[in-house]
Formats: structure tokens, C-alpha cells, sequence
């Protein structure tokens, strides 16, 4: 199994769709679609460096939110480790785009 790489970046935007979900406790989760700067790995891989293309890349990162920290800018925000490999390899997903 390979290296399960997540890459990490700062908040600089968060778009509030007005779309909602409801979970199966009944509460309503917002779509929110985060504007990311892209900054570098995760601490846990400390050995990865960021290719050069990428570093300062703005990427879109699509999460739902409840609680007022869900919408706070400037906070560190991490990819999943299949959105990292889509941002790496230049392919949008569902959850991330630019």
C-alpha cells in the first residue's frame, strides 16, 4: 500500500450555496464551497514536498457546515488523500476543483 498523502492550505473564502442536507439525528447541514490556497503537506508526511506547480495553487473544496468554526477564513483546511491525488494529478472531482 502506498503513502496516503493529504495536502493542507489556508481558507481564503467560503461561498455559502443555501443548498441544505438533513442527517439522520434531523440536523440541516449547509453546502459550503471553500476557496483553498494550497500550502503543503500534512504534518504527518513530513518527507513530502509540494511540487512547485502547486504550492499557491487556489483550489475549490466542497464541505457542509453547521457550526459557526465551520466558517471561519484563514484556518488551515486538509484534503482527503483522494482529492490530494486529483489536485496532484490535475484532475477535478466532485469535491475539489478549481
Amino acid at each position: 500500500m502506498g503513502k496516503i498523502r493529504k495536502l493542507q492550505g489556508r481558507v481564503i473564502d467560503i461561498e455559502r450555496t443555501g443548498k441544505f442536507i438533513t442527517d439522520e439525528a434531523g440536523l440541516r447541514w449547509e453546502r459550503c464551497i471553500f476557496t483553498i490556497e494550497l500550502t503543503g503537506f500534512s504534518r504527518r508526511t513530513p518527507d513530502e514536498v509540494i511540487p512547485e506547480g502547486i504550492k499557491g495553487k487556489k483550489v475549490k473544496l466542497v464541505r457542509y457546515c453547521r457550526f459557526n468554526w465551520h466558517y471561519k477564513l484563514g484556518v488551515r483546511k486538509t484534503l482527503e488523500p483522494h482529492e490530494t491525488e486529483a489536485v496532484l494529478s490535475g484532475k477535478p472531482i466532485e469535491t475539489v476543483f478549481w
